[in-house]
């Protein structure tokens, strides 16, 4: 009885708990200088969910922890949903083929769905009046994902075997 897997949605508590702890470390307080390139840790934590589980987490799930980013952030609300439902409706697209990547293409193709959030981000932001920072140097966070890409996927897996999350 301990060995079995237990039911469909016996995973959801794992996988909101992870959002919120990623969630935490987007507002960990930072010196001004690594702040600059703070990774994007809810993209990271929502796209490996969408990789393992495609059936249970998609584009409200992105749009929901876009709204919650906004609202934590306190930036202007909607901003954040767009460019997470938009990066979850991308990587439900292309799961299969990014399961069977390599480390280092999982990683640029990180890197671009990073990108695209930070840039859609952004763009509300430019429209808004609400800019702080030029287009080139917001994608440094991006980058800054895509190098711990790995370490993420590498946790959150172990996560998920842990909790038997299916």
């Amino acid at each position: 009885m301990l060995n079995e897997p237990r039911s469909r949605s016996a995973g959801t508590p794992v996988v909101v708990l992870t959002l919120v702890l990623a969630a935490w470390l987007e507002v960990f307080p930072l010196p001004e200088m690594l702040d600059q390139a703070r990774p994007e840790w809810l993209a990271l934590v929502l796209i490996y969910w969408i990789i393992a589980l495609p059936h249970r987490v998609g584009v409200f799930w992105g749009f929901g922890v876009g709204l919650f980013q906004d609202v934590l952030m306190g930036v202007v609300l909607g901003q954040h949903a767009l460019a997470y439902a938009l990066v979850a409706y991308i990587t439900l697209l292309a799961y299969k083929r990014l399961r069977v990547f390599s480390p280092v293409q999982q990683s640029g193709i990180v890197f671009l769905l990073t990108g695209t959030a930070v840039l859609v981000a952004y763009t509300v932001q430019n429209m808004t009046g609400t800019t702080v920072q030029g287009p080139l140097m917001m994608l440094l966070p991006a980058l800054v994902s895509a190098l711990l890409w790995r370490a993420v996927f590498v946790v959150l897996r172990q996560v998920r075997r842990q909790f038997w999350v299916r």
